[in-house]
């Protein structure tokens, strides 16, 4: 079993294939030890734990520490008790060690399908004088370096108790010299790389908006200053959680670094009433010893296959064209079906129709919450456009926007009170809607009966799940003054019990999250919608940042990229059809523009295209991805993906701007099994693996700006 107890020693040593992390019980306090390169247990582990004998709290490296008796640094939890103290000090006191893993009740969570999978450590702290207990639960895989982390705390005391601060996480590293990765950005430039020293004090990265949102990602890595794509330590931090999160990392006087992260305990406090417990969300700790890269496959092997759940999980996902850009709120029936016909004639699969079906919703003022066709628009009905899409021989999607309501709607005419609000305060509104109060019943039990009546009488077969603001005004009519602290993660949790429902109730529909693009790409997400519209910016050229960063963390096979009109509608740019299709291959493929207007010329390119992905697809969705040339550091972007077995790979190269008589260099490829020789499809020359990943092949000449080219390898025996 991974998870060894030296009883002699009071110490815990969790262990996968490549990495062991160890725990030390010291004077009462779970300690950390060591999180690295996996140790052997007949090495000695006694005291790997580095801190003076005698230390005070602050010098000591806890595994989850609090404020107020005697560590200084950022604790991991705080809570006010019945006489007004905000003391606690949690000791051991247990501890229970199984095989597989459990789930998080009302949160999502990475799982395992068999129980050799994983083995658990539940470790049970108490505080004797407000009798608060806590559970600390830590779950090592075997084949991956994968250590996921959840917190339980339950009051056993007889008068209720407020958390102020309850994060998933916290590990003091023996370390300081780090610098410190992360995603930054805002709508349309999602995904941006960010990388700095810490140096003393310290870094945190957060979101106070409700969501997860644009600006910030709920992802965290720290890496050793000569860490790249291929070597360096990194130690990678990502939380499940779809709402106000925060990620920090602070550098104490004596070198050792403090990396927690959690729920944000702005504007948070939570009741807990006796007898009852708090759950926090999972955080995942990857470690990796071979660069970015590593950690980088190794979230995407987790996310795809034990975090993304149901039958797409593992379906190869179809090519789509959306509307939205061909013709905005301005369709008809008629029009709707000729963008199909165009489809079906390209060999597209999947027709989704987006905003402006419902309601009176001719711009975006009006009709979000009142869930009924607009007959005005589809005379027909929505059925009947549905079965004349699917006569075509496409399935049907639909966009929704379940969260929001409009001002101008029946909805919110009927029940004014179920929008965040508070009373006597302005409802200021973003894009003319406001947000429901998902932390109620009665509205999470009304969105489930709208659409649930849709779902089950129109043959949809995928819903883009949009969510375009972000919360003010954060109150709930529903609940008490005292718990009006609690509306943002009660909001968060009242989401994820309706998408429960949701896909349990539809379980063959593809559901694609979406939040003005990628404003809520986050893990939590995932785990009821397997992949996530990544921006609205689709623009090719802007989309090589957006995709590589967020490859980061997630896998290829959640990424959403589709082909646009050019210009693009976003910044204007003229770029070849052929390079707006290389780099939306290489995502979840798919089409965003009128198709009924493409040339005799440009429907040979898409035929082309659309065929292409048809091939590739299983690679690109469920391959291995290597980054080979950054765009954040130059004019020059390329990754490749590689299957399981390593004899299979397709290698995209994109050039932003064309330049004067270039200096040609390498491009060298990875992955590949360094003891075959590959072919290329496009010549008829046979290199060594070994020759193409270190002497390379000279980079492709392409002419003009915004240029792609790919070619594809595969072993010959």
């Amino acid at each position: 079993m991974p998870i060894h107890y030296d009883q002699q020693n009071a110490s815990f040593h969790l262990y996968s294939q490549q990495m062991s992390y160890v725990i030390e019980v010291v004077n009462g306090y779970p300690v950390h030890a060591y999180w690295g390169k996996k140790l052997r247990q007949d090495s000695n582990l006694n005291k790997l734990a580095q801190f003076p004998q005698r230390a005070s709290l602050d010098r000591l490296p806890q595994e989850y520490p609090q404020y107020g008796s005697g560590d200084f640094r950022s604790p991991a939890y705080q809570l006010q008790l019945a006489d007004g103290t905000r003391i606690t000090e949690l000791v051991y006191k247990a501890h229970r060690i199984f095989a597989g893993k459990l789930g998080l009740e009302g949160l999502p969570a990475v799982y395992t399908e068999a129980d050799n999978e994983a083995t658990t450590l539940e470790l049970e702290l108490t505080d004797g004088y407000s009798d608060l207990t806590v559970t600390l639960s830590y779950t090592i895989f075997a084949e991956l370096n994968v250590l996921t982390r959840s917190v339980k705390l339950t009051n056993d005391g007889g008068s209720p108790v407020r958390l102020l601060r309850a994060l998933s996480a916290s590990v003091d590293i023996h370390a300081a010299e780090f610098e410190v990765v992360y995603l930054s950005g805002a709508w349309t430039r999602e995904g941006q790389i960010e990388r700095r020293p810490i140096g003393p004090g310290g870094t945190r990265i957060e979101s106070r908006r409700g969501a997860s949102g644009h600006a910030l990602n709920p992802f965290l890595a720290l890496v050793s200053p000569n860490t790249d794509e291929d070597q360096g330590e990194v130690y990678g931090f990502s939380l499940i959680y779809s709402g106000n999160f925060v990620a920090q990392a602070e550098v104490d006087p004596f070198q050792t670094t403090r990396v927690s992260i959690g729920i944000n305990p702005f504007d948070f406090s939570w009741i807990v009433a006796p007898g009852e417990s708090f759950q926090t969300p999972e955080a995942v700790l990857v470690y990796a010893s071979a660069g970015l890269g590593e950690m980088s496959r190794t979230y995407h092997r987790l996310y795809r296959t034990r975090l993304c759940r149901g039958v797409h999980r593992d379906q190869q996902r179809p090519i789509l064209v959306n509307n939205w850009e061909a013709t905005y709120f301005d369709f008809t029936a008629d029009k709707i079906e000729a963008i199909a016909e165009a489809g079906a004639e390209l060999g597209i699969e999947l027709f989704v129709l987006d905003d402006g079906w419902f309601g009176k919703r001719n711009d975006d003022t009006t009709s979000l919450g009142d869930w009924v066709v607009d007959l005005n628009k589809l005379p027909n009905g929505l059925t009947d456009l549905a079965e004349r899409v699917n006569k075509l021989g496409l399935k049907f999607g639909l966009w929704v926007e379940p969260e929001m309501v409009s001002p101008d709607s029946d909805l919110y005419r009927a029940h004014p009170d179920w929008c965040l609000h508070v009373p006597g305060r302005r409802r200021s509104e973003a894009r003319t809607q406001l947000v429901l109060d998902l932390s109620r019943q009665d509205v999470r039990e009304y969105l489930f009966e709208a659409l649930g009546k849709i779902f089950s009488t129109v043959p949809v077969a995928y819903v883009k799940w949009d969510m375009n603001r972000n919360m003010t005004e954060i109150g709930s009519a529903a609940l008490p003054a005292d718990q009006q602290a609690e509306v943002n993660h009660r909001n968060m949790l009242g989401l994820y019990e309706l998408l429960e429902r949701l896909v349990g109730s539809f379980p063959d529909i593809l559901f694609e999250s979406c939040s003005s693009g990628g404003g809520r790409f986050d893990p939590g997400m995932l785990y009821y919608m397997p992949q996530t519209w990544t921006s609205d910016n689709t623009d090719a050229m802007e989309r090589l940042k957006i995709q590589y960063g967020l490859s980061l963390i997630y896998p290829v096979s959640t990424i959403g990229a589709h082909v646009s009109a050019s210009p693009n509608h976003q910044v204007g740019r003229l770029t070849p059809l052929t390079t707006r299709g290389d780099v939306a291959m290489s995502g979840n493929f798919g089409y965003e523009l009128d198709l009924t207007k493409f040339t005799d010329e440009e429907k040979a390119i898409v035929k082309t295209q659309v065929s292409l992905y048809k091939e590739i697809r299983p690679l690109v969705q469920t391959g291995d991805l290597y980054r080979l040339k950054n765009p954040f550091s130059g004019n020059h972007t390329s990754w490749m993906f590689v299957s399981e077995n390593r004899e299979d790979a397709l290698v995209f190269y994109f050039r932003v701007m064309a330049e004067p008589n270039p200096a040609r260099g390498t491009l060298q490829l990875k992955g590949l099994n360094p003891d075959l020789d590959y072919a290329r499809e496009d010549v008829t020359e046979v290199m060594g693996g070994d020759r193409l990943m270190q002497a390379g092949i000279p980079i492709p000449e392409l002419k003009g700006d915004f240029a792609s080219t790919w070619f594809r390898l595969k072993a010959v025996h």
